[in-house]
């Protein structure tokens, strides 16, 4: 008898079980309609005006003029008639799990699981900003790389995330802990000196989840006792972390200041030069024939300046960037006239999150349009990802990452500073 009812349950269970999926199947994706007074196209360069946008789900699946819009029967209709929308934004070069009022010093006070719950609330912070999708280039104790599937997984709100886990470098270089004796014997884990030690480490990133390579292939502002302009990366050993890198699938970033620093990393064949602070001709040529992206973070040298020494920045580097900040906005404009491939990259983490967008009005100060502004923080960001087809633009068949503001940021790009709506994957985050 107990056999039989085992049997009659576990049938029972089993016709559950297979009616599940049909269930799930038959629940239809939410559907929304999105009314745009002015819509940026960022792919043609252009302003559409009365346009609908058709969400299903996390995906954009039609995008028109509203006259001739079809809107499927009970769709929400958001109204952003009165607004200008555009793509979500990305920035290509942040520290979510940095925070800027813990400089120098303070910094070693800070734990990694500290500094991972910190960038839960960065994440939340550039989000509502309007930054759907950011690169974050290095984080101690892997925590860029649990703060992503946190994110994925929906325990924390924040935007999409590519990773890099601890950035590599030299002993002693800008990617290493100078700020402790010799007694303490204090190596940072992203160190790795001579070609098949990169290489190895290399693959230990990319076994713990970093989805980008972050190499320091110069010195840095913000460490101690080295020179923004001096190469710390070899040639040879860039080659070889490039070289094996993209055999995993991963593009390469290359923090580089100095002149000869750049051209070596451009030459090793990374994906992009982060800062590029004081890049000559020939890096700017190189940089073109090799199609490599410049991501040149031209505003925090203001927050540097005036907020430094309040943050717990080292005097050293306070005075790096004094001497450093304008030749690198000047480098910025002769690189985008020479015709280099730009994204959009803050370095949020030295400067407080959420911030972001306050470096377009800096990028149309010296020498951009407005437009190209926008389309170095969209379609050529996207580009710089290899997510073309994720985000970057409001197109169908790419998530739903949508950002709305009052004003016509194309008159005056500070208009993304007040970003009033923003969605992610069809959510809506901010309203």
């Amino acid at each position: 008898m107990k056999f039989k009812h085992l049997v009659v349950a576990a049938t029972a269970l089993g016709a559950i079980s297979a009616a599940a999926p049909s269930l799930a199947e038959a629940a239809p994706a939410k559907v929304l309609a999105i009314r745009a007074g002015k819509l940026v196209d960022v792919v043609a360069g252009t302003v559409l005006a009365d346009q609908t946008i058709i969400v299903t789900g996390e995906r954009i699946t039609a995008v028109g003029p509203t006259a001739s819009a079809k809107v499927p029967a009970g769709a929400e209709l958001i109204d952003l008639s009165g607004q200008t929308v555009l793509p979500g934004l990305i920035d290509m070069h942040t520290h979510l799990t940095a925070d800027p009022m813990q400089s120098g010093y303070a910094a070693l006070g800070v734990s990694d699981i500290r500094a991972a719950l910190y960038g839960a609330r960065a994440a939340r912070l550039t989000l509502e900003a309007g930054f759907t999708t950011v690169r974050n280039v290095g984080a101690g104790g892997f925590g860029d790389v649990a703060l992503r599937d946190a994110i994925n997984d929906g325990d924390v709100t924040g935007p999409r995330m590519r990773t890099a886990g601890y950035a590599l470098g030299i002993k002693g270089g800008h990617c290493d802990n100078n700020l402790l004796p010799a007694d303490m014997n204090v190596t940072e884990r992203g160190v790795a000196d001579g070609p098949w030690a990169a290489r190895a480490k290399v693959r230990e990133m990319a076994k713990y989840g970093a989805d980008v390579i972050k190499i320091c292939a110069s010195g840095g502002v913000l460490s101690k006792g080295d020179e923004p302009g001096a190469q710390q990366y070899t040639l040879e050993e860039m080659a070889a972390i490039v070289d094996e890198a993209h055999k995993l699938g991963r593009k390469v970033a290359a923090h580089a200041h100095g002149a000869s620093s750049i051209r070596a990393a451009i030459t090793a064949g990374v994906d992009s030069v982060e800062h590029a602070s004081l890049i000559d001709e020939q890096g700017m040529r190189l940089a073109r024939e090799k199609g490599t992206y410049l991501v040149m973070d031209i505003y925090d040298d203001d927050f540097i300046l005036q907020e430094g020494a309040k943050a717990g920045m080292l005097a050293e580097s306070i005075e790096k960037e004094r001497a450093l900040g304008q030749l690198q906005r000047d480098n910025f404009r002769k690189a985008l006239k020479a015709g280099d491939k730009m994204a959009f990259g803050t370095d949020a983490g030295v400067y407080p999150h959420g911030d972001n967008a306050r470096q377009f009005a800096y990028m149309v100060q010296y020498g951009m349009t407005a437009m190209q502004a926008i389309q170095s923080a969209t379609v050529q960001a996207a580009d710089l990802l290899g997510w073309q087809d994720k985000v970057g633009a409001i197109a169908a068949g790419k998530f739903a990452d949508i950002i709305a503001v009052q004003g016509d940021p194309l008159a005056n790009v500070a208009e993304l500073t007040h970003v009033s709506f923003v969605m992610k994957g069809g959510a809506v985050i901010r309203r």
